[in-house]
C-alpha cells in the first residue's frame, strides 16, 4: 500500500556554509573576516524538517549522490528522525554548496550545483505515494511545473508554492502567470512580489496576484505578513524581535503556516 503523507515536499538539499559577524561583502583582491561560522544543510531541508519538527508527516523527494555533502546532508537527515522513503539515490556526485553571507537585514550568496538528474526524484516517486499537500519551496515553471501539476492534481493533492527564483520573473510572462494560476496556495516575499507584479506597494502587488491564485500570503520581515483571499486582504504584525541571522526565516513561516492550515485553523491564527 502507497506510503500517505500530510504533505509532500520537493527540490534537493544543499550544504550551506553560513558566514555572520562579517563587516561587508569581499571586494576582488580583498579579504573580508567574520565573527560567526556554521556548516548545515538548507534548500528543502530547511522545509521539510522545519515541518517534521512542528508534527507534519512530510515525504521530501530528493535526490543524493554519493559525495561528502551528499552523505553530510543525510546523517542530518538521519539525526532529525526525517522519513527518507522518498529520497532517490545516484552513484555519482550531486554536489550542491551554497556560501552564504548573512547579515541582519538580508543574504548574499554563491553556489555550485552538479548537474541535476534528467528525471528528477519527485517525477519518480510521486506515483507511489499520495499526501494532502504537495510544496513546491520555490518558484517552478515551464515543463517540469506541467509533468508535475498532472501528478498533483490526479492525487487530488492542494499545491502550495513558495516564490524564491533565482530569475526575473515578472507577470507579463505567460507561464509564469500559468503557475500562479494553478497553485492552491501562493507564499511569496515582499520583493518577490514587487519583481513578480512590478507594483512597489504590497497590497495593490497582492491583490493583483489574488486575482489569479485562491490564496496568496506575503511575507514581510518585520512588517509581518499579508494574506488575500476573495479579494479580502488580512494583516498579521511581525513580532518585535533582533534577528542575528535571517537564513531559512522564510522556510520557518512557511513550515508554520502549512501546519496551522493542515489544523485548519482560521487564515488570521496562521
Amino acid at each position: 500500500m502507497p506510503k500517505k503523507y500530510d504533505i509532500i515536499v520537493t527540490g534537493n538539499y544543499s550544504v550551506d556554509l553560513i558566514f555572520t559577524g562579517l563587516p561587508g561583502l569581499p571586494e576582488i583582491g580583498k579579504e573580508v573576516v567574520g565573527t560567526g561560522f556554521e556548516m548545515i544543510p538548507g534548500e528543502s531541508y530547511n522545509s521539510a524538517v522545519a515541518m517534521h519538527r512542528l508534527g507534519v508527516k512530510v515525504g521530501w523527494a530528493a535526490d543524493f549522490g554519493d559525495d561528502d555533502f551528499s552523505r553530510f546532508a543525510l546523517e542530518k537527515v538521519e539525526a532529525e528522525g526525517l522519513d527518507d522513503g522518498l529520497f532517490v539515490y545516484h552513484k555519482r556526485p550531486l554536489r550542491r554548496i551554497s556560501i552564504a553571507a548573512s547579515f541582519p537585514g538580508d543574504r548574499a550568496f554563491i553556489t555550485y550545483y552538479d548537474p541535476d538528474p534528467p528525471i528528477p526524484a519527485v517525477l519518480k516517486m510521486l506515483p507511489l505515494t499520495s499526501a494532502r499537500f504537495f510544496y513546491l519551496p520555490g518558484f517552478y515553471y515551464g515543463s517540469l511545473f506541467d509533468a508535475g501539476l498532472a501528478l498533483v492534481r490526479a492525487k487530488r493533492m492542494k499545491l502550495v508554492m513558495d516564490g524564491n527564483s533565482a530569475e526575473n520573473i515578472t507577470l507579463e510572462m505567460a507561464p509564469i502567470r500559468k503557475s500562479i494560476q494553478n497553485v492552491d496556495i501562493f507564499l511569496p516575499n515582499a520583493r518577490e512580489a514587487r519583481q513578480l507584479t512590478g507594483e512597489q506597494d504590497i497590497q495593490r502587488g497582492l491583490l493583483k496576484l489574488g486575482e489569479m491564485c485562491p490564496l496568496v500570503v506575503v511575507k514581510d520581515g518585520p512588517r509581518g505578513a499579508y494574506a488575500c483571499v476573495g479579494g479580502e486582504i488580512i494583516h498579521s504584525p511581525g513580532i518585535a524581535i533582533t534577528p542575528t541571522d535571517t537564513t531559512g526565516a522564510g522556510d520557518a513561516f512557511n513550515a508554520g503556516f502549512i501546519r496551522a492550515w493542515i489544523d485548519e485553523l482560521p487564515l488570521e491564527k496562521c
